[in-house]
């Protein structure tokens, strides 16, 4: 007999729009023209809950150099909606040529199981930062304040 089960057949899909939330509230947080590249590692999902990563490199006074931040966030769907928890760390700075060997270093430290991270360059384009929300889903120009949200994106 053939297992004819589709390539998403146990793939867990976490907390929708979870991603895009913490997104807005980096965007919300920073300012969209301080952002030169996310970093988006694949979330850890496990049912309604999910916990994620994101690097991000800002732009700094020296130009040639950028800031670190990474952006954690866990979220959890429960009966009454979508609640997202990011938390915002200034790591320091590095010079833009570093951020590959940078990558490489979380990757290794978390697991490569877990997968590479997708490199999003944003150059502080709000045209490309509102495409990448609404590639994710997420509608308007800011689906949550800055703190936990509820509800639907």
């Amino acid at each position: 007999m053939t297992d004819r089960r589709s390539e998403t057949d146990g793939v867990d899909p976490g907390v929708p729009g979870a991603l895009g939330r913490t997104l807005a509230q980096l965007r919300e947080r920073f300012g969209v023209q301080v952002l030169d590249r996310l970093w988006i590692f694949p979330p850890f999902r496990r049912g309604r809950r999910e916990q994620g990563l994101i690097a991000v490199s800002t732009f700094h006074a020296e130009e040639d150099r950028r800031g670190v931040v990474t952006v954690s966030y866990s979220a959890e769907e429960t009966g009454k909606g979508i609640v997202v928890e990011p938390s915002f760390t200034r790591e320091g700075e590095a010079p833009p040529d570093r951020f590959p060997i940078l990558m490489r270093g979380v990757v290794q430290r978390g697991g490569e199981e877990r997968g590479e991270p997708r490199e999003v360059e944003i150059d502080g384009s709000m045209e490309k930062f509102d495409d990448l929300l609404a590639e994710l889903g997420v509608l308007g120009p800011d689906p949550s304040p800055a703190s936990s949200t509820t509800g639907s994106p």
